[in-house]
C-alpha cells in the first residue's frame, strides 16, 4: 500500500493493500476503497463511504462529504462508488440525506472537473457529468446518460438512458429515454448515442417511432403512452414505455407544460 506520509487516514478505514493514497488527501472512518484505485494528493473521501476498483479520486475532489441539505438530521448515510469510476478536480459527491440512505454512482462514470452529485442522487453505470454539470438531491440517472457542461438538473428529476443533456441548460422536468435535449426542449432521438450503444437499425427506427408519437403527434401523454406500448417490439421501446408508465415528480420534459 502506497499511502504518502502526510495523509491522514483513519485506523478503521478498510483499503486495499493496492491503493495509492496521495500527499494531505484525507481518508474518514468506515470507509472501504477498492483494489487498484488511486487518491489524488489532497482528495478528501468521507466517513461511510465504499469506492470500487480502478477509481481514480483526483486533486481536490470531495466523496462522501455530509449533504447539502436544512433537514439532514446528521444521521447515519451512505456513499457508494462503483469500479472503474473518475472523480475530477474539484468534484463533489455529497452522501445522503435520507437516514439510512446511499448516495450512488455506477461503474465506469466520469464525473468532471468542479460537477456535483447531490445527495440521495443515484447513476447508472457508464454516465458522464461534464464540467460544472450540477446534479441536486434525488436524482435519477439511468446508464449512459450525458450531461453536458454548467448543466443544472433540479431535484427528484428522471434522466432516462442514453440522454443527453445539452451545455448550460436548466433540466426541470424528466427527459426520456434515448432522447436529446437542446435549448427549446427535446430536439430528437440520440441516434448516434445508440448506434454507439451497439443498438441496431430496427431499435433505433422504433425509438424514432416513439418519439413522433409522443411529441410530435396530437395525442394526450396518456394516449400516447397506449400508443406506444401497444406498438414498441424492441428493448429500446420497452424501456422508453416503462420511463413513461413510471411515477415522476417532475413531469416530462417538453410535455409538462401542455396536455395536461
Amino acid at each position: 500500500m502506497a499511502i504518502h506520509p502526510t495523509a491522514i487516514v483513519d485506523p478503521s478505514a478498510e483499503i486495499d493493500p493496492s491503493v495509492e493514497i496521495g500527499a494531505y488527501a484525507i481518508v474518514e472512518g468506515d470507509v472501504r476503497i477498492g483494489a487498484g484505485t488511486r487518491i489524488y494528493p489532497h482528495a478528501f473521501v468521507g466517513r461511510y463511504t465504499t469506492i470500487g476498483e480502478r477509481c481514480h479520486i483526483h486533486p481536490f475532489a470531495v466523496v462522501g462529504h455530509v449533504p447539502q441539505d436544512l433537514s439532514y438530521d446528521g444521521s447515519m448515510t451512505y456513499t457508494r462508488v462503483g469500479n472503474d469510476t473518475t472523480v475530477r478536480e474539484g468534484a463533489t459527491v455529497h452522501r445522503a440525506a435520507i437516514p439510512g440512505a446511499t448516495t450512488v454512482v455506477g461503474d465506469r462514470c466520469l464525473i468532471m472537473s468542479v460537477a456535483h452529485v447531490g445527495h440521495d442522487c443515484v447513476l447508472g453505470n457508464e454516465v458522464k457529468l461534464a464540467n460544472s454539470g450540477l446534479l441536486a438531491g434525488h436524482v435519477r440517472v439511468e446508464d449512459k446518460v450525458f450531461v453536458s457542461g454548467n448543466s443544472a438538473v433540479h431535484q427528484f428529476v428522471r434522466l432516462g438512458e442514453l440522454a443527453i443533456i445539452g451545455g448550460g441548460l436548466r433540466v426541470n422536468a424528466d427527459v426520456v429515454p434515448f432522447m436529446m435535449h437542446g435549448p427549446d426542449g427535446i430536439v430528437g432521438p440520440n441516434v448516434i448515442g445508440m448506434r454507439r450503444a451497439g443498438y441496431g437499425t430496427e431499435e433505433r427506427q422504433e425509438i424514432r417511432l416513439c418519439h413522433r408519437i409522443l411529441f410530435r403527434s396530437k395525442h394526450t401523454i396518456h394516449e400516447a403512452l397506449h400508443e406506444i406500448e401497444r406498438t414498441v417490439q424492441t428493448e429500446p421501446g420497452r424501456k422508453f414505455a416503462a420511463f413513461l408508465r413510471a411515477p415522476s415528480k417532475r413531469g416530462l420534459e417538453g410535455l409538462r407544460l401542455r396536455r395536461r
